[in-house]
């Protein structure tokens, strides 16, 4: 019998986007057996414009509670033994899912793959291009050293859902990087594979810097705390310390890039502690913007 595959898509106040994700889907050369919208309490007219679709789509309302309730709904109301995910903002190239159903049965024992992405703005402009990493297979180390390792992220990801449900769905409890913990246990338990054509598009629209920072690195914090254990026991000792000390690393830099010097200093010093043979790196790419007006 032929897999069937369910696309997810969360929506929360998505009008200005929502048609364009839908269409991209319907335009698939191999089309899904369903696709299942998750209205995540939308204010706007994101209702009206599901209803538009008729039986097309399958639409699932809640509340409002989050992109990772709102997968999970999806998750739970899916039908098919593959599911991909793909954001409202996001759309997909005509080939997408045909290309990753193909890598799927020629290699059983990949458990998820992604496919490259472009990254565009709001005026629907390339300012990035996401590839599929050097590594393939077992890539959970590659993840806790890299969080970007699965190129394109949620609306690339295409998963057999049997081990989705042993991995277990998306963390509700989590402000940010939800999709970066999955991939962790997913990546623990199975195989990852990527197809080297950029085949989904990612909208980076404008936000706070300094709102997102917060939020991104307590998520950040957390995920790698909580999936240490994920790690062989030889590997939850130094190079998870030296992992994490890279994650602070990249705050910092962030942070001081932001103008946030004294918080760059105290995730530079944590990282200092944690990982010291990692300094040199750290130190170079930190302390130019860090200190810049205190030299």
């Amino acid at each position: 019998m032929a897999a069937r595959i369910t696309v997810v898509v969360p929506a929360f106040n998505a009008a200005r986007w929502i048609r364009r994700a839908i269409d991209s889907v319907l335009a698939q050369t191999h089309r899904p057996d369903e696709i299942v919208v998750v209205d995540d309490g939308s204010t706007d007219e994101t209702p009206d414009i599901l209803a538009g679709y008729g039986d097309r789509i399958r639409v699932v309302r809640q509340d409002n509670r989050g992109l990772p309730a709102a997968r999970n709904a999806g998750i739970a109301a899916a039908r098919g033994d593959l599911i991909a995910f793909l954001d409202a903002d996001d759309w997909w190239r005509p080939g997408k899912l045909a290309a990753q159903l193909a890598l799927m049965r020629e290699r059983p024992e990949v458990g998820f793959c992604s496919t490259e992405a472009t990254v565009v703005d709001d005026d629907g402009t390339e300012v990035g291009r996401w590839r599929c990493p050097p590594c393939e297979g077992a890539i959970l180390e590659a993840i806790f050293e890299r969080h970007a390792t699965v190129a394109g992220s949620g609306s690339a990801v295409l998963v057999r859902r049997e081990v989705l449900e042993r991995a277990g769905r998306f963390d509700e409890t989590l402000p940010a990087l939800e999709d970066i913990d999955l991939w962790m246990r997913l990546a623990a338990i199975s195989a990852y594979a990527c197809v080297a054509e950029p085949l989904v598009v990612i909208r980076r629209g404008a936000q706070s810097m300094s709102r997102d920072l917060d939020r991104m690195r307590g998520a950040a914090i957390r995920v790698m705390r909580k999936n240490r254990t994920l790690l062989p026991p030889d590997r939850r000792g130094r190079f998870w310390n030296r992992c994490y000390a890279g994650m602070l690393s990249d705050y910092a830099k962030w942070e001081a890039r932001a103008g946030r010097r004294a918080a760059a200093l105290v995730h530079l010093a944590e990282g200092l502690v944690r990982a010291p043979l990692a300094r040199g790196r750290m130190i170079l790419g930190l302390l130019p913007a860090a200190l810049a007006r205190r030299l």
